[in-house]
């Protein structure tokens, strides 16, 4: 079991949250939740709703589209962040490689701090502009 501190301290290492100062990522840390997945477990389906994001703390985790795996992400990565922000289908699925440990957070809790803490949706707002900038350079390259 995660303690809250080692959650801040976790959360502090994570790109999506690097920017967030400590004592306002301790509420952040309040609402994670702590869950294993075991191999080859889909925890996120390409097409539900999304109403949670994950942070993977511990393991490797497969992004499908379809049946094609098209990227890989591990430790201090976070998946689902998309469809918590936008409430649209979720654009892939997620496969456990090997056992996995990630945080949870909900959408509704998430929207609560938002509103709270816009450093939070800054630091948010930050990296997926970054992903976004990836994307297009890979469609121009």
């Amino acid at each position: 079991m995660i303690s809250t501190i080692e959650k801040v301290l976790f959360l502090k290492s994570v790109p999506l949250f690097s920017e967030i100062p400590g004592e306002q990522l301790s509420q952040l840390a309040e609402i994670a939740v702590e869950e294993t997945f075991d191999n080859g477990k889909i925890f996120i389906r390409q097409g539900d709703m999304g109403d949670c994001m994950y942070l993977i703390v511990e393991g490797k985790v497969d992004i499908l589209v379809g049946d094609k795996q098209v990227a890989q992400l591990g430790e201090k990565q976070s998946v689902g962040e998309m469809a918590i922000l936008d409430s649209e289908p979720r654009s892939a699925s997620v496969k456990a490689n090997g056992e996995v440990t990630a945080l949870r957070i909900d959408r509704d809790d998430f929207y609560d701090l938002l509103a709270e803490k816009v450093e939070v949706a800054q630091g948010v707002i930050k990296v997926l502009t970054q992903r976004l900038r990836e994307a297009n350079k890979k469609k121009a390259g």
